[in-house]
């Protein structure tokens, strides 16, 4: 069977689980040596820090010519973060130029944050679809917003033709086939009260409950990490359970300083976490080891 480039989703196809750390710097120089990460992913967060396309272009270059990774891809797994939410479907339309921005630098899906309205995730799918694809028309979503003329740069990153590029350029799991993944925030209180309706939103791969948000939302200054108030309890149980009921994979930290490293991943995966948050090349050394992963990074 011939490798995916997204390597993210043969692990969790296989039933695996995702480790991730930030990509550090935005340097084509950074790149290359990222490319034999030990992550599963990298994340560029532009949520909190400045939106730099032109270094995240030139990181994936980078990774390009590091590469390929341990596990033979020809670059780690990337996604990014927005500057701007999901909050309403004003917001998510008005800044779908971030949306074209990140993806056309090669990077292999989109964590939005704060998203709150089930009808403004459903137009995040839309814009980072292209208008051909028709996997989805029949569950609610629309044609695609994403325009022809920045796959070029994408797709040599990806190491396809831009033809072959955007017809792989699709959300997985709702096209079987699609390299991207896209990911939400579900973060703060409206969120949770919504959490239900953007869970079956078609076109998701994983979510996260925002521990740090969610707490601020409910009056918290700093509510991040266990042991958390009755409202953050229920705000995670709600979300995860909304998650599996969708087949959407939850991510989640649980850094209970109670706990050494292995006791908080066992932790996580007996609670059915499939992506773990937390940074730590030692955590994701021991998941590895938990689960039996035989493959290299």
């Amino acid at each position: 069977m011939a490798k995916r480039i997204n390597r993210c989703i043969e692990l969790l196809e296989s039933g695996e689980y995702l480790y991730y750390t930030g990509v550090g710097e935005l340097t084509y120089e950074n790149g290359k040596k990222q490319a034999k990460t030990w992550a599963d992913f990298l994340l560029a967060d532009f949520e909190h820090n400045p939106f730099d396309v032109q270094g995240l272009r030139a990181f994936m270059q980078g990774l390009v010519d590091g590469g390929p990774t341990n596990s033979g891809h020809r670059t780690p797994t990337v996604f990014s973060t927005l500057p701007s939410n999901a909050r309403t479907v004003d917001e998510v339309r008005a800044n779908a130029w971030q949306v074209r921005q990140v993806l056309s630098t090669g990077i292999h899906g989109i964590l939005h944050t704060h998203a709150r309205q089930a009808d403004a995730v459903k137009a995040f799918v839309e814009e980072c679809r292209y208008p051909f694809q028709t996997i989805g028309l029949d569950k609610g979503l629309i044609q695609g917003q994403r325009g022809a003329g920045g796959q070029r740069y994408p797709s040599e990153i990806w190491g396809v033709s831009p033809q072959e590029y955007t017809k792989l350029a699709d959300p997985w799991p709702l096209n079987p086939d699609g390299e991207l993944m896209l990911g939400l925030k579900i973060e703060d209180r409206e969120c949770v009260a919504n959490a239900a309706f953007i869970a079956r939103v078609p076109g998701l791969a994983f979510a996260e409950w925002g521990p740090g948000d969610m707490g601020m939302s409910y009056g918290y200054a700093d509510a991040h990490d266990p042991p958390y108030p009755p409202e953050l309890e229920h705000a995670r149980d709600t979300i995860k359970a909304v998650c599996d009921a969708n087949g959407v994979a939850f991510l989640s930290s649980w850094n209970d300083k109670s706990m050494d490293t292995e006791a908080r991943v066992r932790y996580l995966m007996d609670w059915g976490v499939r992506i773990l948050s937390g940074g730590s090349e030692e955590q994701a050394r021991i998941g590895r080891e938990i689960s039996g992963r035989q493959i290299l990074v």
